[in-house]
C-alpha cells in the first residue's frame, strides 16, 4: 500500500472575481522508501501540491476537490490542531526559499532543539546533540560552533542546509523537499542526494521531491510527474519518462537543460504550447539604454581589477584578543574582468563567491587589498556623489529574490524606483514605458506590473529582480545565482536574454553559479574558488576539458549524470537539436 496517496486533487484561489484554479485533477502516489519526483514549469502548481499536501496553503487557498491520504487514513480533512501535531513529525517539509522559512531572531541550535522536543521525547542536551549530529550529516563544518549562530551569518547554501536538517529533526515517515538543491553547489548537492536516498534505503521514507533541475530528477527518483499549468501531463518510472518521453511538453522541457559536455551559442527554448495564442510583442530594449545614460569612457586595459582582495568576519566577539573568532571568507584573491566579457565564480557554498560580489558593489568593506572599476579605486571612494555614480554603473541579481523585493510594493513600483532615484527618464510616462519593456523582456508580461511579490512563484520572483537590476541600464551586471530558483525552460529565456544584452550593449558580467552546466555555456573565463581563496582561473573550455586543480577536477566529476536526458534527446531531436514540433 502506498505511504502517500493524492486522488485527484484541485486546489483553488477564489477572488473577488473569479476563482484561480491553480491545480486540478492531480492523482499520484508514493510508496515506502521510493521518491517521486515532481518537475514543470515555474508556476505549474509544483509547490501548491506539497502545500496542500502538508496544509500549508496561502489564504485563500483551499482544497475543493480530492483527497490525501496517509497510510490509509485521511489527513486533508483533519482539523488544525491534529494538522499541526502531524507536520514535522509523520511528515516533513523542506522549503524553496531558506531564508524566509528560518526565523532570523533565533539562533540554528534554538530552532532545530525547538523542533526536536516537540516532536520526540528528548532533554534539553539530547536535543542539542541531536542538532549538531544533524547539521553534521548535512554538511555544515564546524557544527558545534555554527550552531550557535542566526541564519543570516550563514550563505544561501548553508541556510538550504539548515532547513535540510530541521525537516529531518522528528524521523518523519514522508519527506517533502521543495527545491531542496536549489542553492546548493554540485558536491554539497551529491552529499545532500546521497544522503536523501540513504534516508529513504535505511529508514523507508518516502520522498516528494518537487524540483527544476532535471539532473536532480535523474539521479535519484524511481518515479517522476511532469506537471504543466496546473495538470499532470506525464507520469511514470523515472527511465521511462526521462528517456522515451511521449508528451510533446516533457520533450521540449528535456530539450532545454543546459549541456555540460559542449558550448552552444544559445540555449535551446521550451517550445511547446498547450494552446497556441498571439506571440508576445518585444520591443527592443536597447532603445532604453542608448545617449548619454551609457556614455562611459573605455577603461585601459581591464574593467574590474581585484588584488589581493580579502574579507574576515568576527564570529565571536571578546574584549580578551585570544578568544575573539573570525572567519576569512576571502583571502588575498586577484583577477580581472575585461569589458564585453562574462567571468564565472563557481565553488562550494560559503567559498566566498558572493562575498566578492558585495564587495565589488560597496555591501561589504573589505579587511585588506584593493578594487578598480572603470580606473577608479572603489575602496577610498568618499563623495556620496562619486559612491552613487559607480553603483549605477554596476547592479547586482541576488540569489534570493524573495528577501530582496519590497513586499508592500508592485513591482512596477519596485522596477521604477532606481529609475526615479537615479533620473534616467525625463517623465513618469518614459518610466512606466521602460518598466512595461523590462516585464515583457523578462517573459513576466505588462499585467505583472500591478501586482504584488507575493502573487508570484519562486521563479517569477526572480524575473522581477533581473528587470529591477537592468532598470538603471548597468554597464557591469553582478549575477549571484540568478536562474538558481528558475525551471529550464525559464532558465534558457533568461539567460538568452542576458547573452542578448551583452552582445547587444557590450554588458560586462560576473556571473556567480553552482550550475556547471550553464558556467560552460554562459561564461568566457571561470575562476574556482574554495574556502575563500581563488584556486584556478581558466578559459571556460580550458577548465573543463583539462582542468589542473584537484579540487576543479572533483566538482566536475560530481556533476549531476545526465545520461537519460541525453538519450533523450538523441531519440526525440532532430539533426539541429530542436525539439520536434507538438
Amino acid at each position: 500500500m502506498s505511504v502517500l496517496r493524492i486522488h485527484d486533487l484541485k486546489v483553488e484561489f477564489p477572488g473577488r472575481k473569479s476563482t484561480f484554479v491553480a491545480v486540478h485533477g492531480v492523482t499520484l502516489e508514493v510508496e515506502a522508501g521510493k521518491i517521486l519526483g515532481v518537475v514543470g514549469e515555474s508556476g505549474a502548481g509544483k509547490s501548491t501540491v506539497g502545500n496542500a499536501v502538508i496544509g500549508l496553503l496561502q489564504e485563500p487557498g483551499r482544497i475543493g476537490e480530492g483527497e490525501v491520504f496517509l497510510h490509509g487514513q485521511r489527513i486533508d480533512n483533519l482539523p488544525d490542531k491534529q494538522k499541526r501535531l502531524l507536520r514535522g513529525r509523520r511528515i516533513g517539509m523542506i522549503f524553496q526559499d531558506p531564508l524566509t522559512s528560518l526565523d532570523p531572531l533565533q539562533t540554528i541550535e534554538s530552532q532545530l532543539t525547538e523542533t526536536i522536543r516537540i516532536h520526540l521525547k528528548l532533554s534539553a542536551s539530547e536535543a542539542s546533540a541531536r542538532a549538531i549530529e544533524l547539521l553534521d550529516a548535512v554538511g555544515i563544518p564546524d557544527p558545534d560552533i555554527r550552531i550557535k549562530q542566526y541564519p543570516h551569518q550563514f550563505s544561501g547554501g548553508m541556510r538550504q542546509r539548515v532547513v535540510i536538517a530541521l525537516a529531518l529533526c522528528a524521523e518523519p515517515e514522508v519527506v517533502i523537499a521543495d527545491e531542496p538543491t536549489t542553492a546548493l553547489d554540485v558536491s554539497i548537492q551529491a552529499q545532500i542526494l546521497e544522503l536523501m536516498k540513504k534516508l529513504c534505503a535505511d529508514r523507508n521514507v518516502s520522498m516528494v521531491v518537487i524540483t527544476h533541475d532535471m539532473g536532480v530528477i535523474a539521479d535519484i527518483t524511481d518515479h517522476v510527474a511532469v506537471m504543466y499549468r496546473g495538470k499532470l501531463v506525464e507520469y511514470g518510472e523515472t527511465d521511462q519518462v526521462l528517456g522515451r518521453p511521449q508528451h510533446p511538453y516533457t520533450q521540449s522541457l528535456i530539450s532545454a537543460v543546459p549541456r555540460p559536455d559542449i558550448r552552444v551559442e544559445r540555449f535551446p527554448m521550451v517550445d511547446y504550447i498547450e494552446e497556441a495564442g498571439t506571440p508576445t510583442k518585444h520591443i527592443d530594449i536597447a532603445t532604453h539604454w542608448l545617449g548619454k545614460a551609457r556614455a562611459y569612457d573605455k577603461p585601459e586595459g581591464a574593467l574590474v581589477k581585484i588584488r589581493d582582495l580579502s574579507m574576515r568576519f568576527v564570529t565571536r566577539a571578546s574584549i580578551v584578543p585570544s578568544k575573539r573568532r573570525f572567519l576569512d571568507a576571502v583571502k588575498n584573491v586577484s583577477f580581472d574582468i575585461h569589458e564585453g566579457e562574462t567571468f564565472g565564480l563557481v565553488g562550494e557554498s560559503g567559498s566566498g563567491k558572493s562575498t566578492i560580489a558585495r564587495l565589488i558593489t560597496g555591501l561589504f568593506h573589505p579587511t585588506g587589498g584593493s578594487i578598480d572599476f572603470a580606473g577608479t579605486e572603489l575602496t577610498s571612494l568618499t563623495d556620496r556623489r562619486q559612491v552613487l555614480a559607480m553603483r549605477r554603473q554596476m547592479q547586482m541579481i541576488f540569489q534570493d529574490p524573495y528577501s530582496s523585493l519590497n513586499a508592500r510594493m508592485r513591482v512596477r513600483s519596485i522596477i521604477a524606483e532606481p529609475i526615479k532615484f537615479h533620473r534616467l527618464a525625463a517623465s513618469n510616462t518614459e518610466v512606466r514605458q521602460i518598466v512595461d519593456d523590462l516585464l515583457d523582456h523578462v517573459g513576466l508580461g505588462i499585467a505583472a506590473g500591478d501586482k504584488f511579490p507575493h502573487e508570484f512563484s519562486g521563479g517569477q520572483r526572480q524575473r522581477i529582480s533581473i528587470a529591477r537590476a537592468l532598470a538603471t541600464r548597468p554597464r557591469f551586471l553582478i549575477c549571484d545565482e540568478p536562474t538558481s530558483a528558475l525551471d529550464v525552460s525559464i532558465q534558457a529565456q533568461i539567460l538568452n536574454l542576458l547573452k542578448d544584452l551583452q552582445e547587444e550593449l557590450g554588458l560586462t558580467m560576473l556571473f556567480i553559479s553552482h550550475d556547471l552546466a550553464v558556467i560552460r555555456q554562459m561564461c568566457n573565463r571561470i575562476g574556482v574558488m574554495r574556502h575563500g581563496e581563488l584556486c584556478e582561473v581558466a578559459d571556460c573550455d580550458a577548465l573543463f576539458d583539462n582542468p589542473q586543480h584537484p579540487y576543479t577536477k572533483q566538482l566536475l566529476e560530481l556533476m549531476p549524470s545526465m545520461e537519460l536526458l541525453s538519450r533523450a534527446n538523441l531519440q526525440e531531436s532532430g539533426p539541429t537539436g530542436a525539439p520536434p514540433a507538438p
